[in-house]
């Protein structure tokens, strides 16, 4: 029987446990139906499965903790009813209507919060999902099929996040570059961040408090179509923010949001590790930035 989101949420956050650095994985795919890969994850990963509609299934209390798998479109799922703007229609039409799309649209697997040391498991759940008929190559005709990591920043040190920022700005052009340049992937591959907003942050004197920071980033990058998402972080940290045009697509989360716009699901040995490692790469020069940076603050910096 199907229940509702807030039923699920409280199912989920009493079968799992909290840590300061977990990291949550998103990954698309396509062809295997949500039904039937919600089942061949409940078959390999034990648990217990939920219905929240026609094409949402969590799976909770897994050997890998939380799972859910759904497809990738809001419209869709009538229990989800802040801004979407279908949420008052019966759910027989919503139910319809994602019969109709499931053919051209992803389907979107979301795993964990997972300790890091747990990372591996995601490998088994490709692999589990591409057993069962799912596929995907990096991309579709119409659009990306992503890998995404949201990676837990449970503290509001400004020298950590901005650290961080600085960190992937800098990588950002080996970031882009490892994940190849092909015409489709370069199409795909989320906007790069202005030039002049790249300079400011990386400026040796920005090292903004957590209000100017949020400031400055919504004033440059007003879109959640970034590399490094802040959106969710900074929302998190920023409580009484409002941004009406993110109503319903972006969720407040303690996390940095890094978008990758290839998920191979279907290419035998395919592994997020690679990926992976290259964020860790990020975590490591943002910890030298923060131990080379001046112990007083010095201010956003020259506008």
């Amino acid at each position: 029987m199907p229940v509702s989101t807030s039923q699920v949420s409280s199912i989920a956050h009493n079968a799992s446990q909290t840590s300061s650095r977990r990291v949550g994985v998103e990954i698309e795919f396509v062809d295997l139906s949500v039904r039937d890969a919600a089942f061949a994850l409940e078959r390999r990963f034990g648990g217990q499965l939920v219905e929240e509609d026609p094409q949402a299934f969590h799976l909770i209390g897994s050997r890998l903790g939380a799972m859910r798998v759904e497809l990738d479109v809001r419209h869709v799922h009538p229990g989800r009813g802040a801004g979407n703007p279908l949420a008052g229609l019966p759910r027989r039409l919503t139910t319809a209507l994602g019969s109709l799309l499931a053919p051209f649209v992803p389907r979107e697997i979301i795993i964990g919060p997972l300790e890091r040391s747990e990372l591996d498991g995601v490998d088994e759940v490709v692999a589990t999902l591409r057993a069962a008929g799912a596929s995907g190559d990096g991309t579709t005709l119409l659009d990306s099929l992503g890998l995404h990591f949201n990676i837990a920043q449970p503290s509001e040190d400004e020298r950590e996040i901005v650290a961080t920022f600085k960190a992937f700005l800098t990588l950002e052009p080996e970031l882009r570059r490892a994940n190849g340049e092909g015409v489709l992937t370069r199409l795909h591959a989320p906007p790069p961040y202005p030039p002049a907003y790249v300079r400011r942050v990386l400026a040796p004197d920005y090292w903004p408090d957590l209000e100017t920071f949020r400031h400055d980033y919504l004033a440059a990058n007003p879109t959640r179509k970034r590399s490094l998402d802040l959106l969710p972080l900074l929302l998190h940290f920023h409580a009484g923010t409002s941004l009406p045009r993110f109503a319903g697509k972006v969720r407040p989360r303690p996390a940095f949001h890094y978008r990758l716009p290839l998920a191979r699901v279907g290419r035998p040995g395919w592994t997020i590790a690679a990926d992976w490692e290259r964020w860790t790469e990020v975590e490591r020069l943002a910890a030298e930035i923060a131990a080379a940076a001046p112990r007083r603050e010095a201010g956003p910096g020259p506008r």
